[in-house]
């Protein structure tokens, strides 16, 4: 099985262009597709789904008075928000303040180009396409960074720093474990990582399971998970934001459009970790019956969830625990798992 970065080109054909004004409008087309439906996600997943998840925790009513199910908060939200003053606080480094919200949800945008959502819908498949994918999901470090040094305000510029501490301690245990999928795969190539978790692993009363990743090496999964919790900030590693401590951290001095910005890159950062995790440790699009775009969605929905379940029940820890768990547990098992992936496939290679 191989998942074809078509989407470009099935653009272009249907609007007959070719050649490189076929390659250019295909190409901006299918980005202003996939890019519409992430933010579509977002757009339910912040203001609506969110509340009605931490409220089914909590046992409260959530939003449930504008339209039915209080689907249409999203656009009172939205309309509320964008709205408002956009007040720009004294002393702040006004184009490094500006640009920041606008890096934030990009770099996350970037970050599907590669991405196999389903048959034909990937814009770009090149060989190092999961390396292409982390680096694009760390720039939105950089928007933090530039959040907290632009807004003058030490509260900001606190959890721009842990925002980085973050970073460092916690996505080398995550590029690192993302690397075990690599020498399992033979490739840096989405579509052939997931071309050869669709291979049979074995057959359980006439139920042929796949070769997932995350049935192969749960340990890698369950660590590759942990550690994208600590990327997308959800508890307990939310110490760049704590809000009992340091107010909203990076984006206390942000409001109307540029809350929003930030606001919606946090949550499509959420849709990219998990979008990753389905493609290295489940299949990405792969499942029986449904569409492969139908099982993507479910997929990253449901890490979405548990990220969800993790903010409501799940308490932060300290800094110092934070970055403990980081340098001297994640890193070290994840170098562990490194290794032993590797001797286990030279033996059986």
């Amino acid at each position: 099985m191989s998942l074809q970065a078509v989407l470009p080109d099935t653009v272009s054909g249907l609007l007959g262009l070719e050649g490189v004004l076929g390659d250019v409008v295909g190409g901006l087309v299918g980005a202003f597709l996939v890019a519409n439906i992430m933010l579509i996600m977002t757009a339910f997943a912040g203001p609506w789904a969110k509340r009605k998840i931490t409220a089914a925790f909590g046992d409260r009513i959530a939003v449930n008075r504008i339209g039915p199910f209080g689907l249409l908060t999203i656009v009172t939200d939205a309309v509320r928000l964008l709205s408002k003053e956009l007040i720009v606080p004294e002393g702040v480094d006004r184009p490094a303040w500006d640009l920041a919200p606008m890096v934030i949800p990009f770099s996350a945008l970037l970050g599907f180009a590669v991405i196999p959502m389903g048959n034909g819908i990937q814009l770009a498949d090149p060989e190092t396409g999961l390396a292409f994918a982390f680096a694009a999901a760390s720039i939105a470090s950089l928007g933090i960074v530039m959040t907290g040094y632009a807004s003058n305000n030490k509260f900001s510029l606190i959890g721009a720093l842990r925002a980085v501490a973050a970073n460092i301690a916690y996505e080398i245990p995550l590029v690192i474990t993302a690397a075990s999928v690599v020498i399992f795969a033979g490739s840096l190539r989405m579509s052939e990582i997931v071309a050869v978790q669709a291979e049979p692993l074995l057959s359980v009363a006439g139920v042929t399971i796949p070769t997932w990743f995350a049935f192969v090496n749960p340990f890698a999964f369950a660590l590759f998970v942990i550690a994208n919790l600590a990327e997308v900030g959800r508890n307990p590693f939310d110490i760049p934001e704590a809000p009992t401590e340091i107010v909203a951290g990076y984006q206390t001095e942000y409001s109307s459009v540029y809350f929003v910005l930030i606001y919606l890159g946090e949550f499509i950062h959420i849709f990219l970790g998990g979008a990753i995790a389905a493609t290295l440790f489940l299949g990405g699009p792969a499942g029986p019956v449904l569409p492969g775009f139908v099982w993507f969605t479910i997929k990253i929905w449901a890490f979405f969830l548990f990220t969800q379940w993790a903010r409501s029940a799940v308490p932060r820890l300290r800094v110092d625990q934070f970055l403990e768990i980081g340098w001297k547990g994640m890193l070290v098992l994840s170098f562990a798992n490194l290794v032993l992936t590797a001797i286990i496939v030279g033996v059986i290679a």
